[in-house]
């Protein structure tokens, strides 16, 4: 089953503005899976430290954490991530340092079957400029 889930940028300390985006992703996709798709969909260049996370809100204490270096990114599936955050929030950051820090809201659209031959995961809406992950870094 393809999950459809909101991606909206909730703080950066140096953010150009507001920015969020809509991915289908296979329901037993892991959370590593959906880390790499979140890369994507924001261009950035993967080279920093991650977590998922499950709170009442972004600065609220964290329920379950899904911390990158752990083999439990790896076996929880997106299914399971939302399911374990009924009535709760999910919340992913990346980069401790530039702490960019994103809320994942599921769908109210119902999961479906995957199209024959789409590739998933995929971005299928994005609203506002997509962030800078280097914006302050000059190129030579």
């Amino acid at each position: 089953m393809i999950q459809t889930i909101n991606i909206s940028m909730v703080h950066r300390m140096y953010a150009g503005g507001d920015w969020s985006c809509v991915i289908e992703i296979p329901a037993d996709h892991s959370l590593e899976d959906l880390h790499d798709a979140i890369q994507d969909a924001v261009e950035f260049d993967n080279d920093h430290m991650y977590e998922f996370y499950i709170a009442n809100t972004y600065r609220g204490k964290k329920l379950h954490r899904y911390d990158c270096d752990d083999d439990i990114i790896v076996e929880t599936t997106v299914a399971q991530v939302f399911a374990a955050a009924t009535g709760k929030k999910v919340f992913y950051m990346f980069d401790y340092g530039d702490s960019w820090l994103f809320q994942l809201t599921k769908s109210r659209k119902k999961p479906h079957t995957a199209e024959t031959g789409m590739a998933y995961p995929r971005v299928v809406a994005e609203q506002g400029s997509k962030p800078e992950q280097y914006s302050d870094w000059d190129e030579e």
